[in-house]
């Protein structure tokens, strides 16, 4: 076998439970990444120039890869990168800069799980078992429970508040849409993450230049919060499009209901801030919340429509972002 269908299949072998743990820890890592460059540069501009970096870094490998795609192809993808980082992000971190509190501004975010199972059903007519809703209800409770002692209500303007829940409907419109796009009209990993970051460069220079120039600052600070951010970002938009090209939406937005309760963890390893009782509790009641999830929703293959060898097929479609 060449060592290019090799690196297409690697995902395979891994356990899709790894995967998904994976996923928690980086997506966690990138609040924790916020709030570091929230000390050190306005977060529109550590968030362009993260973008920026990903895609200039990254174009010898991931052009080539895009050489094929059809002008449809491109264009479905680049509109899932707008959705999924680009109204993501900048619908939570604009909300903060805008004075919604943190832990709220969190909090609507990890709504997620609610979101895609609510758009499921209302848009897509999907059904989902008493197990996957009661496991979101309890998933979410804990949730609740985790950010109780961060939970504040701030003096921002009554608009900018859906600003960070527009952000969480905006990830999962894309989730969904990223899931129904056939195998056979899907990028590699590799080069949908490039195109998604390389679109979302425009609006996040439009948000950055709102506050100021575009030019990078002069400081460890700066270039610190860009290199953990470019990580953080593109290794939990990567895992996340993994785990959901080999389980259901629902499935692996739920996993995220664990996402505050490790980033409180990163917070208190690095920033020495408190933790408590009630946050052990609420870890605990989201676990059973997606134990109940994960049980009715279980991992599946994404074969695509027109595999011709299902015992290749599989494989190669579980791998394409």
């Amino acid at each position: 076998m060449s060592s290019a269908p090799t690196a297409r299949l690697w995902p395979v072998a891994i356990p899709l439970l790894v995967l998904e743990a994976a996923l928690v820890v980086i997506w966690s890592s990138g609040f924790i990444g916020a709030r570091f460059s929230l000390d050190h540069a306005p977060a529109m501009l550590v968030v362009f120039w993260r973008s920026l970096l990903f895609a200039l870094l990254l174009a010898p490998w991931a052009l080539p890869r895009l050489r094929h795609a059809s002008p449809a192809t491109l264009l479905r993808h680049a509109g899932i990168g707008l959705l999924a980082m680009g109204g993501y992000l900048a619908g939570v971190v604009q909300g903060i800069a805008l004075g919604v509190p943190a832990g709220l501004a969190a909090l609507l975010a990890d709504l997620l799980p609610m979101g895609v199972a609510l758009l499921s059903v209302l848009v897509f007519r999907q059904h989902l078992g008493w197990r996957t809703r009661l496991g979101l209800i309890i998933g979410l409770t804990g949730v609740v429970l985790v950010t109780s002692d961060a939970l504040a209500w701030g003096d921002a303007q009554l608009w900018v508040y859906g600003l960070p829940l527009l952000g969480m409907l905006s990830l999962a419109i894309a989730t969904l849409w990223q899931k129904r796009t056939k195998a056979t009209s899907s990028l590699d990993l590799l080069g949908n993450l490039w195109l998604q970051c390389c679109i979302c460069c425009v609006p996040f220079a439009l948000l950055a230049a709102m506050d100021g120039s575009l030019m990078p600052l002069p400081s460890t600070g700066f270039a610190l919060s860009v290199l953990w951010t470019s990580i953080s970002t593109t290794g939990g938009y990567g895992l996340y499009w993994l785990c959901l090209k080999r389980s259901t939406p629902t499935r692996v937005a739920s996993v995220l209901y664990l996402s505050p309760a490790v980033t409180l963890v990163w917070a208190w390893a690095m920033f020495g801030e408190p933790l408590s009782w009630l946050m052990g509790l609420g870890t605990v009641i989201s676990g059973v919340g997606i134990w109940l999830v994960v049980r009715s929703e279980p991992g599946q293959r994404d074969d695509g429509p027109a595999a011709a060898d299902p015992s290749s097929a599989s494989l190669k479609a579980a791998c394409r972002g």
